[in-house]
């Protein structure tokens, strides 16, 4: 996702899943979700089913899911839990429903349970009204949000496949992950939708957008349909913007592999992220809707999530660069693709300062296992990780870093991995160790603070390199520009405190460093 509108939720975000020790592990691994929901225009009570396959890893005598409780007039309320349509025994306290069931479960046993229940969503659920003051009813589960309207397993690590089906007034389009398998009206001038998304995907993308939409199919006769879902009112402006998300597919799918779902809806939302890539059914903020295309660097990004984020997935928020930064040097890579090397160059350097800013006031590094998870939404995540693809690009070149790329994807594709399992595949691909590069770019705070001076007299050009703080190794391109257009290029291997170099050359010359951009570094005086 790009940019959260505003961190209003972070507080509790920290409150809600930290109260419950980190060690205690949960010996299941939920197979599917069936979620029967129930919206109304009368109050913002829904009204939910949710049937939960699972598969014990090992003996358990409870089932333990994450569902917000009632507080005051907020919070999920669950009346029943049923086994083989037999109520069983459980406790929702402290945002957890522990189920009971009478006989305890053998380890790689499947067993399925049926929860009712009902509240108005504290969050997770956006019930709000739109730009032109229509209701809407939006999910927003990232991170770990999703506890807050649905029971479930609030972890990316924890993949399921998912159904929705969403009884609504039948004003409201209801959109969702997957295929769209029932549309029909029932009683009461009420509306059932079904939805359903087969690939095991993590709650965080999991989502249901209802409102009054126009449906827009905007591909070029594309493999699998590439949708448009805009307000009425903005159809036109928003079917022109989100068309552009056809040549990203195929762009994407050129350089990582397959697309791995069966269709790409575009929708514009009312929820607290700029974008968030919920799997194959991407929401947008309201305002990225405008009729002029300004939106395409956010709507590479989100597709890019696609392959990045979802498909792979990491194993806990601590690796998020594995999401956000691949999305972010993606989405750079493809607007490079398109305008050119020139608007590619610009991104990475807007992108270092960036960097620069955040690593002034920060010293967490890229991996960082701090628990507020709407923290790890910055420069270091987004930036720095874009930033680490790039050097390695320069590192392995072109040819591996696309051989990375792809293998990453293959061998992760519909699971997860972490930053270790990212070396994995590079020291693969390429046959050396890296973990120079790893740990210094990715374990390490900061980035390299460089003095560089360059001195001349009439044996040529003298280079200085003396490093502040952490000693890196990089390499360091020098260009050397003749009046006459020669150009002189230098590579330098910086490895120590202190690096002189001298670089033979007669006459005035134009001295650039770094020209092309291949560094993260923090100049000093």
């Amino acid at each position: 996702m790009l940019h959260p509108v505003n961190k209003l939720f972070s507080v509790i975000l920290l409150l809600l899943f930290f109260c419950w020790p980190v060690c205690a592990q949960r010996p299941i691994d939920v197979q599917h979700y069936q979620y029967e929901i129930s919206l109304s225009d009368l109050s913002d009570v829904i009204v939910g089913k949710a049937t939960i396959k699972i598969k014990f890893l090992a003996p358990a005598s409870t089932v333990l899911l994450d569902l917000v409780g009632m507080k005051e007039e907020k919070g999920m309320k669950v009346f029943q839990v049923k086994e083989d349509g037999k109520s069983v025994k459980f406790v929702h306290r402290q945002d957890r429903l522990e189920i009971r069931p009478d006989a305890s479960a053998m380890a790689n046993q499947l067993r399925t349970y049926e929860i009712d229940y009902m509240g108005v969503p504290e969050d997770g659920l956006i019930i709000s009204s739109n730009k032109y003051g229509e209701r809407t009813f939006f999910a927003d589960n990232w991170p770990n949000r999703a506890r807050n309207w649905i029971p479930c397993v609030d972890d990316p690590a924890d993949k399921a496949s998912v159904e929705f089906i969403v009884k609504a007034p039948e004003h409201y389009k209801v959109v969702s992950n997957g295929v769209l398998l029932e549309e029909k009206p029932v009683e009461g001038k009420l509306k059932r939708t079904r939805w359903k998304e087969s690939i095991p995907i993590s709650t965080k993308i999991m989502v249901i957008g209802a409102a009054r939409f126009t449906e827009t199919r905007v591909d070029s006769n594309y493999k699998v349909p590439v949708t448009s879902w805009v307000y009425p009112q903005d159809s036109a402006k928003g079917n022109f913007d989100y068309e552009l998300a056809d040549d990203i597919l195929r762009y994407f799918e050129s350089l990582i592999g397959d697309y791995p779902y069966k269709k790409l809806a575009n929708v514009q939302s009312k929820t607290i992220f700029e974008g968030m890539e919920n799997a194959n059914t991407i929401f947008y903020a309201e305002n990225s809707v405008t009729g002029t295309g300004s939106s395409e660097a956010l709507i590479a990004h989100e597709i890019a999530h696609q392959w990045f984020g979802n498909t792979v997935t990491e194993k806990s928020f601590t690796h998020l660069w594995l999401s956000e930064g691949f999305a972010t040097y993606m989405a750079s890579m493809y607007m490079g693709h398109k305008y050119g090397q020139d608007s590619f160059m610009m991104r990475m350097v807007e992108e270092r300062d960036d960097v620069i800013r955040f690593v002034s006031r920060s010293n967490q590094p890229v991996v960082d296992s701090s628990s507020d998870y709407m923290s790890l939404l910055n420069a270091n995540s987004y930036q720095k990780g874009a930033w680490v693809l790039h050097m390695l690009r320069e590192e392995v070149g072109e040819a591996n870093f696309i051989k990375i790329l792809r293998e990453f994807y293959s061998r992760y594709k519909f699971s997860n991995a972490d930053t270790k399992d990212f070396q994995s595949v590079v020291e693969l691909v390429t046959g050396k160790k890296m973990n120079w590069f790893f740990d210094q770019w990715l374990y390490q705070p900061g980035i390299p603070e460089l003095k560089i001076e360059m001195k001349v007299d009439h044996e040529g050009y003298h280079l200085s390199v003396r490093q502040h703080k952490f000693i890196y190794h990089f390499p360091l391109h020098i260009h050397l520009i003749k009046p006459d257009g020669e150009l002189i290029r230098e590579r330098f291997w910086i490895d120590k405190e202190h690096f002189t170099f001298q670089m033979k050359s007669s006459g005035p010359v134009k001295v650039a460093i770094d020209p092309q951009y291949q560094l993260l570094y923090k100049s000093v005086d």
